[in-house]
């Protein structure tokens, strides 16, 4: 600002005295030599007029000092216009000077001039002569010469004094210049500083200026405007970090896209579920970050109608995510649009309402066959069987054996709806694990008997307590050793096993039965589940009891594993954390 302004003023204050110098000098320079002759002039006629040239005896006398007094040649001419005597020349050797021009006029107007070059004298000469009359006649001419070269020089050195007076003269405006450009642009420097502050975002404060002109007016405006700004960016940052707070907090993931349809916010729902798979989008477009034709396609309908697009995409290949995206304006300056598509992830509400469609399918299959059994065996008895005690007892046997299996599978289904609603009640105590074990065992041990199934409990005594509830437990290693004992063949083992692992206990049941293919490991847990249908409906089993396993493990905070190989065996361990989670 320093300089520019400031030297700007100063040029300009310089350039208007230089101006007026230049001006006055054209102006004054012409006037003032004509001044300084006509001053010259006058002298000389006075002093012309002092010669008296009615006293002849006197004219030498009065010559020499005239001459000296005014610095000039002085000749003295008669009526006929011969040399009477002559200051600084021989009068009989000069010419007559009747015909001189000066002469001349004066013996019209009582007085003349002129400039001309001298032959006598051999230089440039400025003459003025006066007639003296004696009653009323012209009795001569008194005639005063100069050279030009002392006109200037006098007219000179008087210019040099007034270019002199002109150069302290602008010396003092140049002073005054300075001080005037210093005085009028600190105010703007101050103005500068501040403004410069505000836009680098720095604290300002508030400007202060010690003047009475327009600045200081200027300077309250500034604050005014700088406070009203500064509410405005308050508010603002306000309104972003609530919508910032707001879209972060969304479990929807939020995404923008620019006018020149590029990311350019990304929400970190969105980002925590994508980035994994496609890595940092901002900047992109579509098509380059998510690579889904199908919201590609969606956008490009969006940006046709400019109406909201709603549509159902699945993204990523490694984990699909089935997402419901809704494609918006978001309204700004005109020809400044952007777009707004929320992402809302159906996955897990996918995968619920087929396994949801999946139970139903299942249970009511479940329910369908020992229905259709009973109903049967009760139409057979009604026909005639109930006349035939052996058929009727038969019959009989067979419908309370189904009523039987379906009360199981209601019982189950109870279990497993509580357990996952969290309405089982848990009593969490210090357990020994080879206690729990003996009382399962005790509870199976007739029926492994009756299949030559060999039990073994080989959980050592001193193994680390546990933290659980007993009735819970013991449920679940009754289920899981008993689907042991169901799928093992006679002569085979079931064997309950725990070894301390870092954090809890690690429960094994491992049995020798037929085994387990690996591609049918994962589904085991699910409701209704059964790796050999036929033969689990066959041994009265209702495809719950590992569902009800996992879960209940999963309240203890311990997890079930299953590991299985063809033809070799089976072996499930449950893991127990030392302490409830």
């Amino acid at each position: 600002m320093k300089g520019r302004l400031f030297f700007k003023i100063l040029l300009s204050y310089l350039a208007i005295v230089a101006l007026s110098f230049v001006i006055l000098n054209a102006f004054i320079r012409d006037e003032l030599t004509d001044v300084l002759t006509e001053k010259i002039e006058r002298e000389m006629l006075a002093y012309a007029r002092l010669i008296d040239l009615s006293s002849p005896a006197d004219i030498k006398a009065q010559i020499a000092p005239v001459a000296a007094i005014s610095q000039s040649r002085v000749t003295l001419i008669d009526a006929k216009g011969n040399v009477l005597a002559d200051s600084v020349l021989d009068p009989s050797k000069m010419d007559n000077h009747l015909n001189r021009p000066e002469v001349q006029e004066a013996r019209v107007r009582g007085e003349g001039r002129s400039s001309r070059f001298s032959v006598s004298d051999n230089t440039d000469m400025f003459y003025v002569a006066v007639s003296v009359k004696i009653r009323d006649r012209i009795a001569g001419y008194v005639r005063l010469a100069r050279t030009l070269d002392d006109v200037k020089k006098t007219v000179g050195d008087v210019y040099r004094s007034f270019l002199m007076a002109l150069m302290v003269t602008f010396g003092l405006a140049l002073m005054l210049a300075l001080l005037f450009s210093y005085t009028l642009t600190r105010p703007v420097r101050i103005l500068e500083r501040f403004t410069e502050k505000l836009r680098r975002g720095e604290p300002s404060g508030t400007l202060i200026l010690q003047t009475a002109d327009e600045t200081r007016k200027l300077a309250d405006n500034i604050n005014y405007l700088v406070g009203k700004l500064q509410d405005k960016i308050r508010q603002a940052d306000e309104e972003r970090s609530k919508l910032m707070a707001a879209l972060t907090s969304l479990s929807e993931g939020i995404l923008i896209l620019d006018v020149q349809g590029r990311i350019e916010f990304v929400s970190r729902s969105l980002s925590d579920l994508l980035f994994a798979q496609y890595g940092d989008m901002e900047g992109k477009t579509l098509m380059e970050a998510l690579r889904s034709a199908e919201l590609h396609q969606a956008y490009r309908q969006f940006k046709v109608s400019g109406e909201t697009v709603s549509r159902e995409v699945t993204l990523g290949r490694r984990n699909p995510a089935i997402m419901n995206v809704s494609i918006s304006a978001v309204h700004g300056y005109p020809g400044e649009e952007k777009a707004m598509i929320i992402f809302h992830d159906v996955t897990r509400l996918k995968k619920l309402e087929r396994i949801r469609t999946d139970f139903v399918a299942n249970v009511t299959h479940e329910i369908r066959t020992p229905l259709a059994a009973m109903i049967g065996c009760l139409e057979t008895l009604r026909q005639g069987a109930m006349s035939k005690p052996q058929d009727a007892t038969r019959f009989l046997d067979m419908t309370l054996k189904q009523a039987h299996r379906l009360n199981r599978l209601v019982e189950d289904l109870m279990t497993l709806s509580k357990i996952e609603l969290g309405e089982v009640e848990f009593h969490f105590e210090t357990l020994s694990l080879r206690d729990v074990a003996e009382s399962v065992i005790g509870l199976l041990a007739a029926k492994a008997e009756a299949g030559q199934i060999f039990l073994a409990n080989e959980i050592p005594g001193d193994i680390e307590p546990v933290s659980g509830d007993r009735d819970r437990l013991t449920q679940v290693l009754l289920n899981v050793v008993d689907n042991a004992i169901k799928f093992t063949p006679q002569g085979g083992s079931v064997t309950l096993a725990a070894q301390f692992k870092e954090g809890g206990v690690t429960v094994s049941v491992a049995d020798t039965g037929t085994g387990i293919p690996r591609e049918e490991l994962q589904r085991l847990g699910e409701r209704f589940y059964r790796v050999d249908k036929t033969r689990s409906r066959d041994l009265g089993g209702t495809g719950l009891g590992l569902s009800i396993v996992k879960h209940l493990m999963q309240a203890h905070g311990g997890e079930m594993t299953i590991d299985s190989q063809v033809g070799k065996g089976t072996t499930v361990s449950l893991f127990l954390p030392r302490r409830r989670v």
